[in-house]
């Protein structure tokens, strides 16, 4: 059946008074705690980290009409491409002219931190409890009603607590990410125990029902993935799910030896074993697993990056908090286009690629529809194992997030300081800490420039373009260089740089143009349909505009 389509911008299309909190509330003054240490990866012990200057386009009141980000933009002066980050905000010209003859703006000096350290404790903002998320009166399926006979299932990827597998039928496509429940499971073989299993622990329900809610959220924005439905799911796997289950582990061992298998064998499950499904739009292929041969998909993907963290700092109070390429997916939804004038700054909407960012389990955000929001956040603290590991890259941006609640400031700790939860009461999750948003596409950058596998000749100009917005961006950057404070700050810097157009900002996602019908947002689940009410269906009909760069 046919569904009626609205034509949106990007978010709600009304949204009710929404006081969020400001970054200059959630900033910490470093602490006083002296912290001595000698890493390769970090500054040298003797220089002393100065306190980065705040600029956000955030409102920092509690008037009743707050201003969308759409408004704020539209309040930026487009400047030249090698700008400053500035703390007063400027009238934007809207010619044509003015925005590719960009202008350079002065630079106001950095504040200085207080003298008197803050403390921020954890119980000062109270988290949200999240509900269930699955009622009582919710049907269980069997995995066979998930993926019946002629269904094709794969899985794709292992997130933070869950398994991430595609299913494929005439009805379209779903993403569904399995969370196994406290139930029973069979034991371990000898052979699984002889080659080192490490069983993922499960869950219970109520844990999970802060990322649902996130999920909820999210889902009118462009950049995020479409909430479609949940359910729970029961008893023994299905022949087809065991078979995508060992493919899978066979190919992250050839990838890497050494690794673990984390998630039980779907042969161990039993009749009572217990899982919560959720069932979400597709989302393309993870930026782990595409290959990034033209510059202009480098320029696209950091910039709807960049777009729709803004728009959910702004909507959300939204931190990702674990943006790592395995949560960035990546599709095409039209065709690339060739640059017709070479001397333009702009360098947006080339590629004809589309983004969605996955996996909100240790995100941060807040109802924007409650006047006086509490946010919902993953605690962080419960497993200090995730700042202490060195598995992979990205564990260092998890300590570099930790180090930035203990002090205020870029310089991370090492390992060794990442045993002590809370740290005394300096840490506390629920706090908005949009900084942590700039760490990670700090990260997608590197990510990107390292697996770039195009003409390196590109590559090199794109980074000599780049260069002051990788100076501002980098973590790593001397202790004088000032850094952005949000994904707001970077999106201002870009427009004023010329490369994105304000209307690219504020008409959809900038990148899109797809086919309702490749977007597909329903249900899949024959059988979830059929025995749910259509009322309890989400449905976010989302229209994307495909505007000319």
């Amino acid at each position: 059946m046919a569904r009626t389509t609205a034509v949106r911008t990007y978010g709600r299309a009304r949204r009710t008074k929404a006081v969020l909190i400001s970054p200059d509330t959630a900033q910490q003054a470093p602490s006083s705690t002296s912290y001595s240490y000698e890493d390769k990866e970090n500054q040298k012990p003797d220089a002393k980290p100065k306190q980065k200057e705040l600029n956000s386009v955030l409102p920092d009141d509690g008037e009743e009409n707050l201003v969308t980000l759409t408004e704020r933009i539209k309040e930026i002066q487009i400047k030249k491409p090698c700008v400053t980050i500035t703390t007063t905000t400027t009238t934007i010209t809207t010619t044509t002219e003015t925005k590719q003859q960009p202008r350079k703006t002065k630079r106001k000096p950095s504040p200085e931190p207080p003298s008197t350290p803050c403390k921020v404790k954890p119980e000062k903002v109270r988290p949200v409890e999240p509900h269930s998320p699955a009622p009582s009166d919710q049907p269980i399926l069997c995995w066979g009603d998930v993926c019946p006979p002629g269904d094709r299932i794969e899985k794709i990827a292992e997130a933070s607590y869950a398994e991430v597998y595609r299913i494929s039928n005439e009805r379209g496509t779903s993403i569904i990410k399995v969370v196994r429940l406290e139930s029973p499971i069979k034991p371990q073989t000898k052979a699984q125990e002889k080659s080192g299993l490490v069983d993922e622990e499960p869950h219970g329900e109520d844990d999970l029902g802060g990322e649902v809610r996130i999920s909820e959220w999210l889902a009118d924005i462009p950049g995020f993935v479409v909430y479609k439905e949940r359910f729970l799911v029961k008893g023994k796997a299905t022949k087809e799910l065991l078979e995508t289950h060992q493919v899978f582990h066979r190919r992250m061992k050839r990838k890497d030896p050494d690794r673990l298998q984390f998630y039980p064998s779907p042969s161990r499950y039993l009749p009572e074993t217990k899982f919560l499904v959720l069932e979400l739009g597709d989302a393309g292929v993870s930026l782990e697993d595409f290959k990034l041969d033209s510059i202009s998909q480098v320029w696209d993907v950091l910039l709807l990056v960049a777009i729709a963290l803004a728009r959910a700092e702004y909507q959300v109070g939204f931190e990702h908090r674990d943006l790592h390429e395995g949560n960035l997916c990546v599709r095409q939804v039209r065709p690339p286009k060739t640059k017709e004038d070479p001397a333009s700054p702009i360098h947006f909407g080339y590629s004809g690629l589309d983004i969605t960012i996955l996996d909100y389990g240790l995100s941060r955000a807040q109802d924007p529809d409650m006047e006086d929001p509490e946010p919902i956040a993953f605690d962080l603290e419960k497993d200090l194992s995730l700042f202490t590991s060195t598995h992979a890259p990205q564990c260092k941006v998890y300590r570099q997030m930790r180090s930035y609640m203990i002090k205020g400031d870029r310089a991370y700790l090492p390992p060794r300081f990442h045993n002590n939860p809370y740290d005394g009461g300096r840490i506390s999750w629920s706090e908005h800490h949009p900084f942590t948003n700039v760490l990670w596409l700090a990260y997608v950058y590197e990510y990107m420039a390292k697996h770039f596998c195009g003409d390196k000749r590109d590559l090199v100009a794109f980074k000599k373009t780049t260069r002051e917005l990788w100076d501002h961006l980098n973590p790593d950057a001397p202790p004088d260089v000032q850094s952005f404070s949000s994904a707001a700050d970077v999106v201002r810097f870009v427009v004023e740089a010329g490369w994105v157009t304000e209307a690219q900002v504020t008409n959809g996602h900038g990148g899109g143009g797809d086919d309702e019908d490749d977007y597909h947002e329903a249900s899949i689940i024959e059988v979830q349909v059929s025995d749910r009410d259509d009322s309890r269906l989400r449905r976010s009909p989302r229209q994307r505009q495909d505007p000319s760069p």
